[in-house]
């Protein structure tokens, strides 16, 4: 008999696995509307959908295992990170998605809020949000709207050897910044992000990529620590807040 394995549970989500089925549970079912959705029309292998009965989405597992998973060294290859790269290439490269994402002004205005909150309550020192807060600028401006993922976390993408064998978790699917998807699948894996560019091709703005690893990590920490996890753990978000201002101190040292 399968037993029943929690795989996530929060207040606005929880899946659940039972043999080769995952079962999501959704409290928004526009989230899953778009899930259903972005998988119809992105280029890309995604996890077959068996049958959905609201609040419940089930979709069939897919074969491999996760390219990686923040805080934990990975073990899939050079290649297997360029292969998700081109796959974000393909995915970028496809007509954009009927429903628009988030602006530049919202986007904004929700990273000073999320800055001025992480302080206020005392997560994050005001020192290590401001430094960051400056990284983040470089992100913040025009772009070309492409079909992106929108949460195309290390966990969400699947390979088997040095193949894509798919992606999961499409509900924040929209038109958005193509470097915000690059950004998220390198996040605390900067080690491969030299691959997944060579996987993904031209167009590429180092600089903005790194930027948006600021505003990633800074817009996750508090709900992270609301929900119950912990983004203070080796390798995850306030490690990658830090080596960020690490980072932009060499360079400065570089530069004299």
């Amino acid at each position: 008999m399968p037993e029943v394995e929690v795989v996530i549970a929060h207040r606005a989500r929880t899946t659940l696995r039972v043999g080769d089925v995952f079962l999501k549970i959704d409290a928004d079912q526009a989230l899953t509307d778009v899930e259903v959705e972005a998988m119809t029309l992105a280029p890309v292998p995604t996890p077959e959908v068996l049958w959905r009965k609201p609040p419940v989405l089930a979709l069939a597992a897919l074969p491999g295992s996760a390219i990686g998973h923040l805080g934990e060294p990975s073990a899939a290859s050079p290649a297997a990170w360029a292969a998700a790269g081109a796959a974000v290439r393909r995915l970028h490269d496809a007509p954009l998605p009927p429903w628009p994402g988030r602006s530049l002004d919202e986007i904004a205005a929700r990273l000073d809020g999320e800055c001025e909150r992480l302080v206020a309550t005392g997560i994050l020192p005001a020192g290590l949000v401001a430094r960051n807060r400056r990284i983040a600028e470089a992100a913040l401006r025009p772009w070309q709207p492409a079909f992106t993922h929108g949460d195309l976390h290390v966990s969400h993408v699947f390979v088997d050897g040095d193949e894509v064998t798919g992606v999961l978790d499409w509900s924040e699917a929209a038109r958005g910044d193509a470097l915000f998807d690059l950004a998220t699948l390198t996040l605390g894996h900067r080690e491969h992000l030299g691959d997944v560019v060579a996987g993904y091709g031209g167009g590429v703005d180092l600089d903005v990529i790194r930027a948006w690893w600021s505003v990633r990590s800074l817009l996750a920490v508090r709900w992270l620590v609301e929900h119950g996890f912990d983004p203070f753990r080796p390798g995850c978000e306030v490690d990658v807040l830090r080596a960020q201002i690490a980072t932009s101190e060499l360079f400065l040292q570089g530069a004299d």
